[in-house]
């Protein structure tokens, strides 16, 4: 399994590589930023990816994978690996976006089952790909998925919202066993609060206020997962926005070798008050950074402008999917698919494109201002 691991993600790098996919949008003005050490040259950079994945995946250890999505629209995927355990979280952004997750997962799930699947809300930026299209099979069609946990609560009454149940209730017919995030809070119904993915490892549902009360944002009715690997924790919390984060903090959250970033880096996540208590030394946003998707105000195209300020003071190895493009497909790779894992002293972080840190970046020095913390 650990060779495995590491030929596809070399595979996919030397891919890119040949492809000629211009990393000049986005490329550094001085310096590669590492997960652990800045590099001064691309030499450095390139040969320090190849060797710390020989070295970060080890048989039974944990990789986490926050996969781009093969369109300029925002959204959220992350696939994990746990020895022979395989757990993804959300398959955004589009019908077609399986066209690109599908393949991806297919090299690294090997025997085709999905252990554990979360749904964290019913926006189409994380559920579209569960669906998929005629062209490229979803996720419910691609892989057995044994355990499925999504929201306990919705507004939507949206078409992919629809099809998204009626493909998870007929997995369920075909053997998936179905929980909410509060039947898993409840420990009802053969859910449980805490799932032992290998020796020393957990995944863990959180609790947040919105499972069981009426949010006014489909955000806030995220589902919140915290895994354990040893001493070192990684959160992951959906789109959950302000109100929600501030009742997460219930659950006496420890700090985080690594956030995925709430919402897409937006301003209305990744509050203070919750920063202040996981304190992440890595932070992985999934979006396509500067999409005019949603707002044509810059400052809060995501990553946002106040996203940056919060978590400032906390990292400066923060990390992006995608950006938008020129080009005929209106994005290209900025890491690309960026790979986390521990490698027994510090946690490494490897990207299919580069692995450049965000305040390094062209497109970052061009709209961002940057924070006193990240001034050299």
């Amino acid at each position: 399994m650990r060779k495995k691991i590491i030929a596809w993600v070399l595979a996919t790098c030397l891919c890119i590589g040949i492809s000629g996919c211009s990393m000049l949008p986005f490329g550094p003005t001085s310096g590669v930023g590492t997960s652990s050490s800045t590099n001064s040259n691309e030499n450095a950079s390139e040969n320090s990816s190849q060797s710390s994945f020989e070295e970060v995946i080890e048989e039974g250890g944990m990789s986490i994978h926050f996969l781009e999505l093969g369109n300029w629209y925002t959204g959220d995927c992350t696939f994990i690996k746990v020895g022979d355990v395989d757990i993804l979280i959300d398959a955004g952004s589009r019908y077609d976006s399986a066209g690109t997750i599908v393949p991806y997962i297919s090299e690294l799930c090997t025997d085709g089952v999905l252990e554990y699947v979360i749904a964290t809300h019913a926006h189409q930026d994380h559920i579209a790909g569960f669906v998929g299209n005629s062209v490229y099979p979803g996720i419910f069609d691609s892989f057995v998925c044994e355990t499925i946990i999504d929201y306990a609560r919705t507004n939507s009454t949206s078409k992919v919202r629809e099809s998204y149940e009626s493909l998870r209730d007929k997995e369920v017919k075909n053997g998936a066993t179905h929980y909410t995030a509060l039947d898993c809070w409840y420990e009802v119904n053969g859910a449980k609060r805490s799932y032992q993915l290998a020796e020393g490892i957990t995944m863990n549902i959180l609790y947040q206020k919105f499972y069981e009360n009426k949010a006014s944002e489909e955000n806030n009715y995220s589902v919140c997962l915290l895994f354990s690997e040893g001493d070192n924790h990684y959160l992951f919390t959906g789109d959950l926005e302000k109100t929600g984060e501030a009742s997460l903090l219930t659950n006496n959250l420890p700090k985080c070798k690594l956030y995925k970033a709430g919402h897409h880096g937006s301003k209305t996540s990744s509050t203070d008050l919750l920063l202040e208590v996981i304190q992440p030394e890595i932070v992985c946003v999934c979006c396509c950074c500067g999409s005019a998707e949603y707002t044509s105000t810059v400052a809060n195209m995501f990553p946002t402008q106040d996203f940056v300020n919060r978590v400032a003071p906390y990292t400066d190895k923060v990390y992006v999917t995608s950006i938008t493009s020129t080009n005929a497909q209106k994005f290209e790779s900025m890491n690309g698919n960026i790979v986390v894992s521990w490698n027994g002293k510090e946690m490494e972080v490897n990207c299919t494109n580069n692995n450049i840190i965000f305040k390094d970046t062209e497109w970052f020095q061009k709209n961002r201002t940057m924070p006193e913390a990240w001034k050299n």
